[in-house]
């Protein structure tokens, strides 16, 4: 995973910022470079493509990291074939965008709706797609592990842009790898996401995760947009920290600086053109003066929507791909609920040195707040019940081979 914020105010409104998720493919060594290829090179590309809008830098950046990827795997015998999925999401003044390729995802919340923001390029989902149908319905003996895009393997690649997709205070977004998405279905996600403060879903969805299985790497990150004015003058690193973002205070229009800059060359010359006597001259001179003014005055600026290309083309994409009501109830929440209990009763069958009593009091204000129907507040019981025994399983193995060796399933 790489995150990139805006530092300053002309940054976030010419770059915004900038996250990203790629997932390895291929043996281990080789789907690990492949990934910290990608987590390394594109943030850079990005950032170094000024001349290009935000949804084309972006896409570029993608694009440069496939050729670095592939590159290596053509020149190591090792790492030949290696590969990676990638997903970015970048928040701009003009809305959310995202460029993707593979099977990693990203979701947007926006109070009990969660969102799928990018096209699985996996082959479940391009059989569903050619045949109007959902991955459900796709026969059970197609692998669902099978990608059909991702980055290295070929010289290029096709990248999906999606947006942008209008910023709201309250809105969620959660980048993550199929690590995650294979063992927990997106309602529960959604409701995990909705649920808990920004600063405890991504921890809690990895122990989830690896509580049912837990088969494959798991990333996660999870960005919260706030109310713009509860941000300070620049991004500090409480923020970073928190995964919590807003919008930063307009810098100087960059308009306002080329107009005074023309306004005062123009100024000049036809003075001096007047001063020298060509008074038809001078007032050729400021006619175009005024001309230029407007224009340059009227013209649409890059930084404050990625350019005008970007104003001209609209949105991008058809997302969202999938749309799941998330808000917790009593059926939604059953899984939560099941996970707790399993975990209770390994009690009496693991001798290990642990407080067992905060488990089964997170489980009983869970059930009290289930019988007043207060289904949040008991997400948030259940959750830090698996916080809780995930954690102290970590501290009783300081390097336990996985998370994952409790597994409920």
């Amino acid at each position: 995973m790489a995150i990139a914020l805006a530092d300053n105010a002309r940054h976030w409104q010419s770059r915004g910022h900038l996250f990203v998720v790629a997932d390895g493919m291929g043996a281990h060594a080789a789907g690990e470079l492949a990934s910290k290829l990608a987590t390394d090179n594109i943030p850079h590309s990005y950032h170094k493509h000024t001349e290009l809008s935000p949804s084309e830098a972006i896409a570029q950046a993608v694009r440069d990291a496939n050729g670095v990827i592939h590159d290596k795997g053509q020149h190591t015998v090792d790492f030949q074939g290696m590969g990676t999925t990638c997903s970015c999401l970048l928040l701009l003044p003009c809305g959310a965008l995202t460029a993707h390729v593979g099977d990693s995802r990203v979701y947007r919340l926006r109070g009990d709706s969660f969102e799928q923001l990018t096209f699985d390029h996996s082959l479940v989902w391009e059989m569903a797609a050619a045949g109007h149908a959902t991955e459900e319905e796709v026969p059970a003996y197609v692998p669902k592990n099978v990608i059909t895009r991702s980055l290295g393997p070929n010289p290029t690649v096709e990248v999906d842009v999606e947006g942008p997709f209008a910023l709201r205070a309250g809105d969620r977004f959660l980048l993550c790898s199929d690590g995650l998405t294979g063992p927990l279905n997106a309602e529960l996600i959604g409701m995990v996401l909705a649920s808990l403060p920004a600063n405890e879903v991504a921890q809690t969805l990895v122990d989830l995760a690896n509580l049912l299985g837990g088969p494959d790497n798991i990333t996660a990150v999870v960005v919260e947009v706030v109310d713009p004015a509860q941000l300070g003058n620049s991004i500090s690193s409480e923020a970073a920290t928190d995964s919590r973002l807003g919008a930063l205070p307009r810098a100087r229009t960059p308009q306002s600086l080329t107009l005074a800059v023309i306004a005062i060359c123009g100024v000049l010359l036809t003075a001096a053109l007047a001063v020298g006597g060509k008074l038809l001259a001078a007032a050729i001179s400021g006619v175009m003066l005024g001309v230029v003014l407007l224009v340059v005055w009227l013209r649409p600026w890059r930084s404050d929507c990625g350019s005008q290309h970007m104003q001209a083309v609209g949105f991008r994409g058809k997302a969202p791909y999938r749309r799941y009501k998330c808000a917790p109830s009593a059926n939604n929440i059953e899984t939560l609920s099941d996970i707790v209990r399993q975990l209770e009763d390994l009690e009496d069958q693991r001798d290990w040195q642990f407080d067992w009593q905060t488990i089964h009091d997170d489980r009983q204000q869970a059930y009290q707040a289930i019988a007043r129907g207060d289904y949040r507040t008991a997400v948030v019981a259940y959750c830090s019940a698996v916080r809780q025994m995930m954690q102290a399983l970590r501290d009783k193995e300081p390097d336990p081979p996985s998370d994952s060796s409790v597994d409920l399933i």
